[in-house]
């Protein structure tokens, strides 16, 4: 091999891989929702997973962008674990059809006579289409051109050199053919793809550079190398993209040594056979990658109710603890549907945990506060990596709705943390409570604190995305009212003297803090409604005291405030952050 044939090879693979790139954006793209229904079929059973998995890889033509979505599924609680193994089975037999599309057509026929046409006629859809469909078929369109002109230069880099390196040699051993395996994996490693390395395995069996037995070995070698990118992947991501892609690694690697043993037994009857005379050497991979895939199903499908509860096992220290975001994955950032989803069902979690810290702050002592603020640290630690999630987010490309959906997430974040800082300051609070001589004074704290619960109770997300606030509304009166009469009787014993005026501007101080906590509360209830998609969503009210009243400062709503004056705007509209 000189320079020249070097040369080509390296522009062939740089066009193999950027046409695949295109090919695969632009199916992702033009499919829409096609890829999250297919994967929803998914929950209803194993062998519906396989079926999705097998059907989405074959149209989108990347087995990592259905590994990312469905993490993201399972991340989003839509698919269990042993439903999205079944889909990575699926992955691994679908992703065959890039060989079967270099077997069929990319060796059969003048590459120049259709790969130009489709290139050229592919921009011209790009260029004039903006962000319709058809666009996004015109960028794959020019991607599967260039896939096969980026092959037309590796079938022709491997001319002749059967001559320069004794491959036949090499393959006739069993250590050979394990080197093969080798060398198929590094390939595929050193690539980050498993297609890339296929049609340079096909390339070379087409052309007679490689026995049939050594081709193979390649084949399961690609096959392993894959592994490495579901490793890589997965470095700081979440526990289910980790058991994801151990189960991943597991297929691979145990499905590669039955392939390998098998290879090794029948390599001497194959290398002996005249089939490349009589069997196009080039189908004959593209099928034993099918059915070697397949077989790997096969294997292992009795074992994967085990697997998954032994990978479910796995993972939990250092990810699954309370202060590190479980939900939110760097690898489905790519997939803005998901990714919303993911973010959601972060945000669900820490709704919890600060309904349960505000609940807490208000039966707590003073010796709790302590306890009170490392948890009120930890929802904010939460909530800094969620602005990051969806900073990154904000980064891809975002339809519409998403777009106006990121700023109503934000804002229903910061209500959250607001509850947990205002849990802080109430516990602080506590000694004055007990301290309130005047009985009437003591009912009055004690039926706020009751009806606040009844709002963090009424406000907590409970997985749900299209949750009403039409419950916390209610209550929010009725807080308003008791807030507004407390004001008054604390005013009322200052005057009489039995509070002193410090107990009573103290009083009135914690109490505010109590007041805006149910506040944050309804807040949050009636924003998240517009996370949700808009067909679901309730209307979001807009009080006339919406704006963020200053540290210590009341908000309310009147007792006589019709409800019909209040200002309405529908959640699918764009919020401003207060």
């Amino acid at each position: 091999m000189d320079l020249s044939n070097i040369g080509d090879l390296i522009g062939g693979l740089g066009l193999f891989l950027l046409g695949m790139q295109l090919m695969t954006n632009g199916l992702k793209r033009a499919a829409g929702q096609t890829l999250r229904k297919a994967l929803e079929a998914a929950t209803r059973s194993r062998i519906r997973g396989l079926i999705s998995g097998t059907a989405i890889t074959a149209l989108v033509q990347s087995s990592s962008a259905v590994t990312v979505a469905t993490i993201g599924f399972v991340n989003a609680g839509l698919l269990n674990l042993g439903q999205s193994v079944a889909v990575i089975y699926g992955c691994n037999i679908g992703t065959t059809m890039t060989g079967w599309l270099v077997a069929t057509i990319g060796f059969n026929f003048k590459i120049s006579a259709f790969a130009l046409p489709m290139i050229g006629l592919g921009v011209v859809m790009s260029l004039i289409g903006g962000e319709k469909r058809y666009a996004h078929m015109g960028t794959s369109l020019t991607g599967f051109g260039l896939f096969f002109i980026g092959l037309s230069f590796l079938k022709g880099t491997f001319h002749g050199l059967e001559n320069s390196i004794p491959f036949e040699a090499i393959g006739a051993t069993s250590y050979g053919l394990a080197l093969f395996v080798l060398a198929g994996f590094v390939m595929t490693v050193l690539i980050q793809s498993s297609s890339a390395a296929m049609a340079i395995t096909l390339s070379m069996a087409s052309t007679g550079a490689i026995p049939l037995a050594a081709a193979g070995a390649l084949v399961i070698g690609a096959n392993l190398g894959t592994t490495s990118t579901a490793a890589l992947s997965v470095i700081g991501a979440t526990s289910n993209a980790k058991r994801i892609a151990c189960a991943h690694v597991f297929f691979n690697l145990i499905t590669g040594a039955v392939g390998l043993l098998l290879l090794i037994s029948l390599a001497g009857v194959i290398n002996r056979s005249n089939l490349n005379q009589t069997v196009d050497m080039v189908i004959l991979l593209a099928l034993f990658h099918t059915l070697f895939n397949v077989v790997g199903v096969i294997i292992m499908w009795p074992v994967t109710t085990p697997m998954v509860a032994f990978l479910e096992t796995r993972f939990r220290r250092g990810d699954e603890d309370q202060a590190k975001a479980r939900f939110l994955d760097k690898n489905i950032l790519e997939t803005p549907p998901l990714a919303i989803e993911a973010m959601t069902r972060e945000l669900s979690r820490v709704s919890r945990m600060a309904s349960t810290l505000a609940k807490q702050s208000l039966s707590a002592e003073l010796s709790d506060s302590p306890h009170i603020r490392s948890q009120s640290l930890i929802i904010n630690k939460l909530i800094i990596e969620i602005g990051t999630f969806s900073q990154k987010l904000g980064q891809q490309p975002l339809s519409e709705e998403i777009s106006q959906i990121l700023p109503s997430a934000m804002r229903v974040a910061r209500y959250f943390n607001e509850m947990a800082r205002l849990s802080g300051l109430i516990v602080e609070y506590s000694e004055r409570f007990d301290l309130i001589s005047d009985s009437n004074t003591q009912k009055d704290i004690y039926e706020l604190k009751k009806i606040t619960n009844k709002m963090l109770d009424a406000a907590v997300i409970d997985d749900e995305a299209y949750q009403s606030s039409a419950d916390t509304r209610k209550v929010l009166f009725k807080l308003e009212k008791k807030y507004q009469k407390i004001k008054q009787h604390i005013l009322e014993a200052m005057i009489e003297g039995r509070l002193s005026p410090d107990e009573g501007t103290n009083l009135l101080d914690s109490l505010s803090h109590i007041h805006r906590l149910g506040l944050q509360a309804e807040k949050s209830s009636r924003y998240w409604s517009s996370l949700s998609p808009v067909e679901h969503r309730s209307p979001i009210i807009h009080h006339a005291e919406e704006s963020e009243p200053a540290e210590g400062s009341d908000t309310s709503i009147t007792e006589s405030e019709p409800e019909d004056k209040k200002t309405s705007k529908s959640a699918d509209q764009p919020v401003t952050a207060s």
